[in-house]
């Protein structure tokens, strides 16, 4: 149980001291500077949106692989 608290202490840890993240390929960048400052902001935050979901699907269904894989 400990373990499980400690790497949920690190992950918080690294969510809330993480640096501001650009997340653009050449097009996006291009489009965003010829929106302006706030829309800009919008479409980076949309993209790292859109690209959390799958990261979040890939690890429940590994979560649940690992958690079927155990043997007791």
């Amino acid at each position: 149980m400990k373990k499980y608290i400690t790497i949920a202490a690190v992950i918080f840890l690294v969510a809330i001291v993480s640096i501001p993240v650009m997340s653009q390929c050449s097009v996006c960048t291009k489009t965003a500077l010829q929106l302006g400052e706030k829309p800009a902001r919008g479409l980076n935050q949309g993209i790292l949106y859109l690209m959390g979901m799958p990261f979040a699907i890939v690890a429940f269904i590994g979560y649940r692989w690992w958690k079927g894989q155990k043997v007791n």
